[in-house]
């Protein structure tokens, strides 16, 4: 039998697409800029900008975009 082919989605549309999600709830994920702060809070975090806080640090966006729904099972996240 003929193994299972996975459609590629790139790193860049998953952080978009989960974006959208987290919008309702003034939230988005960010890359992490400078060596300080990626230090702190890992590659990706989220921020909540009603609160202007970092809600969720060393976020990872395959795992966050396959708990949100937005990333499906036939699909898989390349470089």
């Amino acid at each position: 039998m003929a193994k299972a082919m996975k459609a590629p989605v790139s790193v860049r549309a998953v952080v978009q697409r989960i974006n959208r999600k987290l919008a309702h709830n003034d939230e988005k994920l960010r890359v992490t800029r400078g060596r300080q702060m990626q230090m702190e809070c890992g590659d990706y975090h989220i921020i909540n900008f009603s609160m202007n806080a970092v809600v969720n640090k060393d976020v990872d966006p395959e795992a966050l975009g396959r708990e949100l729904g937005v990333l499906k099972d036939w699909e898989t996240v390349t470089e």
